[in-house]
């Protein structure tokens, strides 16, 4: 491409005010939904009770934005519409920024890719104004009729700018991007009522209305969230609230197994200004990285409130990034937060799985069409061994632990009490999971709670018991690992060989001792003791895979729980392993006492409750 295909001039000339104000307006204005994000946090700075958002065509020919905020005096419109003049910095300070706004430039592009007008009465005023921008020319200010507050109209957008139309989505896709925007806003602000609707072709569909939240603090923000996403969320959420050098952290976190297979229901918020901050991302995968799949993803809304000096929100044209002063201090708060909120939960489990139980119990066609019960079913837990044969389980030894140092979690029951087969728990006596009463297929325990019925998946479960205590070991004191009689030689492939020989001093304080041996060959000297006796080939084999799958992309604690977890797999009950009533209540109670044993190490439920009604209800009986 030469020089003059370019079309460069070699004259240096400046800008005309409209091309300076479409060039600023592709910055700020990308979609219909960036208007409505503009015009909705100047109605929140303005001190608005109640916001009303109307579109049409999925925003393309309406905007409208009607608050009851303090509003505008006549003379103060020209100013409203000019760039970089703003009410809410004096441009001294770029730092102590309080407001969602303070750029000067939201209504100054939108006035240039578009028909704005701006209707304002100010309180104690005797009258409103009204001040029009059509494609960057300016009108003459106008008396009106309004009471208080401001009523922003955007029609027309990008008729200035045709070939930016051409760039945007479907009506239906850019009517939903607004929604998100205006959710997003409403969980900022619970003390204010939202409303969104539709007006396309002179209709006035509401799709949102939100009043505002009574009360203060976590009660209106809980409320607002459960309106926002859904009662089943809040209902399975732990509440958050931290705080450690001048951080504060606050919202809900969905539990594990109530997670989506997309990353739409994470909401974020600095200083209650909705961001997609990478660095929250990512404290928020690492938080919940060993407790569920990686095609899954949390549900959260977490609020992340400090002195607007440890934050800078002036990096992004439209605000939607923020750059923290001291970002691992940062990381490092969520993440110990997350991790403290999610460990306090134990044993519990989303109520949603047992609806979405409740709906396989259903008999074909009994179900309202196209109703679903709870979220997309999790795919089902594959155990390391298939489930035996009657034949097989006849001849099984009784009792499921491979090594006395499996069996010793079920020789008592907490509190040193011998547990008695012929003296099985009543519901009462027992804990939040109930008593045992039987096993289903070698593979499900069924026990009784007090109004209800649990189903747990052993394997599942006491994988997660043991990924605990192996993980306990190694931050008290180091794995304790026990030499074989006759060290194992494993033939690799030497690129894994060499892998995990890199990692030998990591993997010799989880209790698993290696040395090279020869090309593509590893010894296996030691195992991790609580792990019974294992097959070494496949404990390595393992800890290949988990190593592989975090290469170059987790940090080297997360890769060392990785190879925990695979290391937990070996040393847990199988599938199809006959287990007694005192057996199974004693693994009942460890899952009452552990962090995260409501999911297992996949991020599958490890146990499910059907309630007494909701069974009766299968049964006509309600």
């Amino acid at each position: 491409m030469t020089h003059q295909d370019r079309n460069i001039s070699p004259e240096i000339r400046p800008l005309d005010e409209a091309a300076v104000n479409r060039i600023a307006a592709g910055e700020v204005v990308e979609r219909p939904a960036s208007a409505v994000k503009e015009l909705v946090e100047n109605a929140i700075d303005a001190g608005a009770r109640r916001i009303d958002v109307a579109y049409a065509d999925g925003g393309k020919s309406l905007i409208r934005v009607v608050d009851d905020g303090h509003g505008m005096a006549p003379e103060a419109l020209p100013l409203a519409v000019a760039r970089h003049a703003t009410s809410k910095i004096d441009g001294s300070d770029l730092v102590n920024i309080r407001s969602f706004g303070f750029r000067g430039e939201a209504l100054a592009s939108l006035g240039s890719v578009g028909r704005l007008s701006i209707t304002s009465r100010a309180v104690g005023t005797p009258e409103a104004a009204q001040i029009t921008v059509s494609a960057g020319r300016v009108a003459g200010v106008r008396p009106a009729a309004l009471g208080q507050g401001s009523v922003i109209e955007l029609r027309d957008l990008f008729h200035a700018t045709p070939a930016r139309l051409k760039f945007l989505r479907t009506d239906r896709a850019e009517a939903q991007a607004i929604g998100d925007v205006i959710k997003r806003l409403a969980m900022a602000e619970p003390g204010i009522g939202f409303t969104l609707r539709d007006v396309t072709d002179g209709g006035d569909r509401i799709l949102l209305r939100a009043d505002p939240e009574p009360g203060q603090g976590a009660e209106a923000l809980e409320a607002r969230l459960s309106r926002i996403m859904g009662r089943e969320f809040a209902q399975n959420a732990l509440r958050l609230e931290a705080a450690r050098d001048g951080f504060v952290l606050t919202g809900l976190a969905g539990l594990p197994t109530q997670s989506r297979g997309a990353a739409v229901a994470q909401h974020m918020f600095v200083n209650r200004r909705p961001v997609r901050d990478k660095l929250m991302i990512g404290a928020l995968r690492a938080a919940y990285a060993d407790l569920m799949p990686r095609d899954r993803h949390a549900m959260v809304a977490l609020y992340l409130d400090c002195p607007p000096e440890l934050v800078d929100v002036n990096v992004h044209p439209a605000k939607a990034e923020v750059r923290f002063r001291e970002p691992g201090v940062v990381r490092g708060f969520i993440v110990g937060a997350l991790r403290h909120a999610l460990a306090g939960a134990g044993h519990r489990s989303s109520s949603t799985i047992a609806g979405a139980a409740l709906g396989a119990f259903r008999p074909e066609g009994s179900a309202p069409p196209g109703r679903g019960y709870g979220p997309r079913p999790l795919a089902p837990h594959t155990p390391a061994q298939g489930a035996l044969s009657a034949a097989q389980l006849a001849q099984a030894p009784e009792g499921f632990a491979e090594a006395s140092a499996t069996r010793a979690l079920f020789d008592t029951l907490p509190g040193g009490a011998a547990p008695d087969a012929d003296q099985p728990l009543q519901p009462a006596q027992a804990g939040p999971l109930g008593a045992a009463r039987g096993q289903l297929h070698g593979t499900y325990i069924v026990a009784q709670s007090g109004d209800g019925v649990i189903l747990v998946d052993q394997h599942a479960a006491h994988e997660r018991l043991v990924y605990e205590r192996l993980k306990l070991a190694r931050d008290r004191h180091g794995v304790v690992a026990q030499a074989l009689l006759v060290p194992e030689v494993v033939e690799m492939d030497p690129a894994d060989a060499a892998m995990v020989l890199e990692f030998a001093p990591e993997l010799a304080r989880l209790g698993l001792v290696i040395e090279a041996f020869g090309p593509g060959a590893v010894v296996v000297r030691e195992t991790p003791a609580l792990l019974g006796v294992v097959d070494g080939a496949g404990l390595l084999a393992d800890c290949a895979d988990a190593l592989r799958d975090g290469s170059g992309t987790q940090a080297l604690e997360q890769r060392v729980d990785a190879v925990l977890s695979r290391m937990a797999c070996h040393g847990s009950v199988r599938a199809g392993r006959a287990m007694r009533i005192d057996e199974m209540n004693a693994l009942l109670r460890e899952m009452e006492a552990t962090p995260h044993s409501g999911q297992c190490n996949h991020g599958r439920p490890t146990w499910i409750e059907l309630k007494l009604p909701d069974i009766e209800k299968l049964f006509g009986r309600r």
